[in-house]
């Protein structure tokens, strides 16, 4: 963006002026409701499947099935949005969700044998639309690029809102109303979030089809496999960090503690988060990438030697830190990176590489707790952090080319004909 250009969003005010657009704040709240199960369902899997099995390791089989089958199908999703409007892949993937979180359900109250569990995983996560991608896809739509971003600022801080509840209310519904209690309220988010953002006409990206053929692909751009690439390893520490949270509060015989280290996490995300999407910074949101995934590996690794509760607290809020910037400095740069008319399709992509690793990184770090403790957990999270800013600082020159959007897709349309 230009000087200009970022100037325009910049400060805390920022956040008040786009919220009084016409439409931003209910498309804002909406959203919030339609992907708080992001920050439940993988958690709410983990911790009903343990108590059912007392295996962490399948439970972070099934958790992980579940991500991995979204993180396939998702990229699908965005790219039948991109083509047909995302209000009715909307509407068609909630009901099929709630029908297969309903199968996921059955399954492990009735105790089933771990492969029909992971069958039902799958099952739902194959129809669980990535909401956070049609999200920056819509205000990519709503605002101008002066407001860009401060609205992928504000849908971090959003996310990590979510983050910081959803462990919480997750850990309150399993233990005072029933342990299926969260994936059901899981069910109920996300019909109710995906109608309403479906019906909310304002935001909806318009498909622009090139002659003869859809919009063009998102994934064979350079940028967006960068991207790509970056968000699997930030994603394969995030779950890694997740289950090294739950094996440490149970190595302290507090297993209630999991959620609110989880919480404090997003608290650093969070608080961080609001200040980067209100400074004017000077680096490139290139450099801003590979800076953040520096922070982000360095602020797991103390982890690995908390040696009390309160202690881990401090810590979790120190590895929350870096979250938020680097998604916000992904999500800007594949705003310029990828054609306009593939949006849901590129933040699609960035969402299933993030998911599909964080799967890797759930079922590797169940594995590795249950054998040699939670410490062994936090090192495998800082390993994919290392991955991340290694591929950050190489592909800087990818990055840093901005793609014309209207003029690239039309020169290869003209190519491909």
């Amino acid at each position: 963006m230009s000087e200009g250009a970022s100037g325009a969003g910049s400060g805390l005010g920022a956040y008040l002026r786009l919220l009084r657009m016409p439409g931003a704040a209910p498309l804002a709240l909406w959203g919030v409701i339609g992907r708080a199960p992001i920050a439940m369902r993988s958690i709410s899997c983990l911790l009903l499947v343990s108590a059912e099995t007392g295996s962490l390791t399948d439970a972070g089989l099934v958790a992980a099935a579940m991500l991995l089958a979204q993180g396939t199908v998702s990229p699908v999703l965005g790219r039948t949005a991109d083509r047909y409007s995302q209000r009715r892949v909307l509407l068609s993937a909630c009901a099929a969700h709630v029908l297969g979180m309903t199968m996921l359900l059955v399954s492990i109250v009735l105790e089933a044998p771990l492969p029909v569990m992971i069958i039902a995983a799958v099952a739902t996560g194959c129809t669980s639309v990535s909401f956070t991608s049609f999200m920056r896809a819509r205000w990519a739509v709503m605002v101008d690029q002066g407001m860009l971003r401060t609205a992928y600022a504000l849908e971090s801080m959003l996310d990590d809102t979510i983050f910081l509840l959803g462990p919480l209310l997750v850990t309150v519904l399993s233990t005072t109303v029933h342990p299926a209690a969260s994936l059901v309220a899981c069910a109920l988010l996300t019909l109710t979030g995906s109608i309403a953002v479906a019906l909310h006409r304002q935001s909806e990206p318009t498909p622009e089809p090139t002659a003869g053929r859809g919009p063009e692909r998102a994934i064979k751009v350079p940028g967006v496999w960068v991207l790509m690439l970056c968000y699997a390893g930030m994603g394969f520490q995030f779950g890694a960090v997740d289950v090294t949270m739950i094996a440490f509060a149970r190595e302290q015989s507090s297993p209630g503690l999991s959620g609110v280290f989880l919480a404090l996490i997003s608290v650093g995300s969070l608080i961080a988060g609001a200040v980067y999407g209100a400074v004017n910074w000077r680096l490139s949101q290139a450099r801003l990438l590979s800076v953040t995934t520096c922070v982000l590996t360095l602020g797991v690794i103390p982890l690995a030697f908390a040696g009390s509760s309160l202690m881990m607290c401090f810590l979790a809020v120190l590895a929350g830190v870096a979250i938020s910037p680097g998604l916000i400095a992904g999500s800007t740069l594949l705003e310029s990176v990828c054609p306009k008319g593939a949006l849901s399709e590129g933040f699609s992509w960035l969402t299933s590489a993030g998911a599909m690793s964080i799967a890797t990184g759930t079922a590797v770090g169940g594995r590795l707790t249950d054998a040699f403790g939670s410490a062994a957990g936090a090192w495998a999270g800082a390993g994919g952090g290392l991955v991340a800013l290694a591929l950050s600082l190489v592909g800087q020159p990818v990055l840093r080319t901005r793609r014309p959007v209207v003029e690239a897709t039309s020169e290869l349309a003209v190519q491909e004909q």
